[in-house]
């Protein structure tokens, strides 16, 4: 098949009678690894993108916050340099400006490198700028028609809106805007435990910034109880207020900024703060799109339904990313972009498969999972035995001085294959991909504790936790398996 190349990343679409084997709505993660998968397999693409080239992570996700918490994270390293004997240091916020400008040339940087820079190395694919929408006959973006035999969504999500009594009469933030404030504020009420709300709560809080998080039921819903009552005390140890099981009653200005009035154990509380973050999830971009036209059925939520080879309930029609409601990755949207193309291009060869995704929260010390937690696996049957170890059985924690966190492993009862495990831990981030790879594969808590792991670091927690099947790590030596 004939290929169009583009000299930029604004490219027309392709010339009549030329037109694209694959449609591709959505430039983010999900969306470019789709037409690159899909100019790889030699098809000519025309790739759709309203608004920044790049999506949610490059442009207000994961590479500004990630960033950001970093600077938060070494000014607390810098204040807590002390637990170090003879050691004497400190670290002040000196340039807030410099620090986001540092950010922006950042995000600069990678949206340039790694989206637009990116397109004239494809042949085949054919850039759009504009809001595509479906018609019964094809998709319409501005003055333009494409065929829509052959298409993946990728959309995307934005903030989801919590429907607190009040909330649209008063400003709030959301993790866009909060990551482009060009002043920190005095005080923030952040709305929402999960993901967003710890991981912003804390960075804004180390930054100088008094924080107080609320949430319905617990931190990081998903994660085993354990880790997610370790970290609220962690939080709480930094100065950061942590209100759980609260219930809302109505939102409100002040002459503080924002309070927020909320039922805690039948008893009436108002909390106030100079500005609120609202991190209660994320809801898909599929509005406009005219999804309805197209016969694509989406959930409660509005976001696009799909089966296990990611098709929609439209023929030739499927969906990857965020815009599905699940697994809110960017590894996951550029996983399901791939082989949605491929399943559109070649049909349905491959299913969607997350048994194995990890999952990262960037908070300090860092919460990683992957697999089942001990409550799935009994719901689904499964007999599980499990083991919990603290950071201070292990030698890089008791060196580093920080013996924050733990680690738990969920392994089935009899054959002992590794089902979950979930770390908390300074770095548990890059820890958690050994137990990755031994969900993925099927490995065995004992084929872990009979695996060599480098001593002092802290991926040898999970060789510890393994060994705990067997026998108390308490009464072993230095490296003694």
């Amino acid at each position: 098949m004939d290929a169009v190349t583009t000299d930029d990343c604004c490219a027309a679409p392709p010339a009549a009678g030329a037109a694209p084997d694959l449609v591709v709505i959505g430039a983010g993660s999900a969306g470019f690894s789709a037409a690159i998968r899909a100019s790889e397999l030699g098809a000519r693409v025309a790739l759709i993108g309203a608004g920044m080239i790049g999506g949610t992570c490059v442009n207000i996700g994961c590479v500004p916050s990630k960033t950001l918490i970093r600077a938060a994270e070494a000014l607390h390293q810098g204040k807590t340099a002390a637990r170090f004997g003879g050691i004497a240091a400190g670290a002040r916020l000196a340039d807030w400006t410099a620090v986001m400008a540092q950010k922006d040339a950042l995000v600069d940087a990678l949206r340039e490198a790694k989206y637009a820079a990116l397109l004239p190395q494809y042949e085949g694919i054919s850039y759009v700028e504009g809001a595509a929408r479906f018609t019964a006959d094809g998709l319409v973006v501005g003055d333009a028609r494409f065929p829509a035999g052959r298409v993946v969504i990728a959309t995307g999500a934005a903030p989801a809106i919590p429907p607190i009594p009040g909330i649209g009469q008063v400003t709030f933030l959301t993790s866009t805007t909060a990551l482009a404030l060009d002043r920190l504020p005095r005080s923030l009420l952040v709305i929402g435990g999960g993901v967003i709300g710890c991981e912003l709560g804390q960075m804004f809080a180390r930054f100088g910034v008094s924080v107080t998080i609320v949430c319905r039921s617990h931190l990081l819903p998903g994660f085993e109880p354990e880790l997610a009552a370790a970290l609220t005390g962690f939080l709480r140890e930094e100065g950061i207020a942590v209100r759980c099981g609260v219930a809302y009653r109505r939102i409100r200005r002040n002459a503080a900024g924002v309070a927020l009035d909320v039922t805690v154990e039948d008893r009436p509380e108002t909390i106030t703060a100079e500005h609120v973050l609202v991190a209660t999830g994320r809801v898909a971009n599929t509005a406009g799109l005219d999804l309805a036209a197209a016969g694509i059925v989406t959930d409660a939520r509005g976001a696009i339904a799909v089966d296990a080879h990611l098709a929609t309930s439209r023929a030739g029609t499927y969906a990857a990313g965020d815009v599905t409601g699940r697994d809110l990755f960017v590894y996951m949207a550029a996983y399901g972009g791939k082989l949605a193309a491929e399943n559109a291009l070649n049909g349905n060869a491959h299913r969607y498969d997350a048994r194995a995704m990890p999952e990262v929260v960037f908070t300090d010390p860092q919460a990683a999972r992957v697999g089942l937690t001990e409550a799935d696996a009994r719901a689904q049957g499964l007999a599980v035995r499990s083991v919990t170890l603290s950071l201070d059985r292990v030698p890089r924690a008791l060196a580093a001085r920080d013996t924050r966190g733990l680690v738990k492993l969920i392994a089935e009862d009899g054959s002992l294959r590794l089902l979950g495990a979930q770390i908390l831990a300074p770095e548990g981030a890059d820890s958690i991909q050994t137990a990755v790879l031994a969900v993925k594969h099927g490995l065995t808590v004992t084929d872990l504790a009979a695996t060599l792991f480098p001593y002092l670091t802290t991926v040898e927690a999970l060789k510890l936790a393994a060994l705990g099947f067997q026998k108390d790590v308490a009464k072993l030596s230095c490296c003694a398996g």
